[in-house]
């Protein structure tokens, strides 16, 4: 079983809102990340995101509404408390190095994003405080327009539309300063600015492929083959709303997580594929609920006829090269 850099998970969230700024992301049962299972899963990376969240999402926590800024701070100061608390169980990385150097030494790494950019609020020097904060990738949009662009939308016009122009060079800078750009939520047109724009890898942190389910979330074989072009990656994302287009299907297959991995490498080669679970940001019935079984997901993907160096590069080696080239 190779160790996982798994590139998105909705763990923060969570934590913060139900136990507030002083708790941490060690032991908790009740979903599927925490520090105690990944560290026995012998994982590799775990992204963790700051997802700021719409006013629905505090009224199904019963939390309070409360500013991004606040909300960001909350959740960042779950994160840093475990990195400090658990020392001989997690370490934070901010670079390619750092994660390997972790692993080398016996440990996860756990990696601080944002999902949406609507907090940087048009405003680059925000984008330079949450870089110094630690975060290290951003989901340019959630399912709503920012600064950035616009969403990914069954409305043909919201999804042709390219990003702002304040998106334009806030991914160059990004890009500059070591941030990754995640394309994961962006509307078609914001997707293929970014492709002009980008220098470096870009990834889609956890996205899966429109061919195999026909759903604005996920990626066409065009940009599949776009993405790849440019050295990125697409993190297979577990809800079954992706992966199975079945109405109302509530299961979230290991066969379909094969059917995606099996198509995007036809597509993209299988440099392009990767791992973004969507973990405690998704609902159903999981058949991969944890970090301690995606050897199940190996297992799967070794019978549909991928080689171990195939495995290899889908766990993690493909996400880590990408993270040499893109993020410090």
């Amino acid at each position: 079983m190779p160790p996982v850099i798994d590139m998105h998970c909705d763990t923060l969230m969570h934590v913060f809102l139900t136990k507030g700024k002083d708790a941490d992301v060690f032991d908790c049962p009740d979903l599927s990340v925490d520090v105690r299972r990944l560290f026995h899963a012998r994982a590799m990376a775990q992204f963790f995101a700051i997802f700021v969240p719409p006013e629905e999402v505090y009224k199904e926590f019963k939390h309070e509404v409360i500013s991004d800024e606040e909300y960001i701070a909350g959740c960042t100061s779950v994160f840093n408390n475990t990195i400090q608390r658990y020392p001989d169980w997690i370490r934070q990385a901010k670079s390619a190095d750092e994660i390997e150097a972790n692993f080398k030494a016996g440990f996860p790494s756990a990696v601080l994003t944002m999902e949406d950019g609507v907090a940087v609020q048009k405003d680059m020097a925000n984008l330079d405080r949450f870089y110094e904060a630690g975060v290290r990738a951003l989901s340019l949009t959630w399912n709503f327009k920012n600064c950035f662009g616009s969403p990914n939308s069954k409305d043909e016009t919201v999804m042709n539309t390219g990003l702002t122009d304040f998106g334009k060079e806030a991914v160059k800078h990004m890009q500059d300063i070591g941030m990754l750009v995640d394309v994961s939520h962006l509307s078609d047109g914001g997707f293929r600015d970014v492709v002009k724009l980008a220098k470096v890898p870009f990834v889609a942190t956890h996205s899966d492929s429109r061919a195999v389910v026909n759903h604005p979330r996920n990626m066409t074989d065009d940009m599949i083959r776009a993405l790849a072009k440019a050295g990125g990656v697409m993190g297979i994302n577990f809800s079954p709303m992706f992966l199975n287009g079945t109405p109302g299907n509530r299961r979230s297959e290991i066969s379909r997580m094969v059917e995606m991995a099996v198509h995007e490498k036809e597509i993209g080669g299988i440099e392009v594929v990767a791992m973004g679970t969507d973990f405690d940001g998704i609902g159903g019935e999981l058949e991969v609920k944890s970090p301690d079984d995606m050897h199940l997901l190996c297992d799967a993907l070794a019978e549909a006829g991928f080689s171990v160096s195939d495995i290899d590069a889908v766990m993690y080696g493909n996400a880590l090269r990408v993270f040499h080239e893109a993020m410090h």
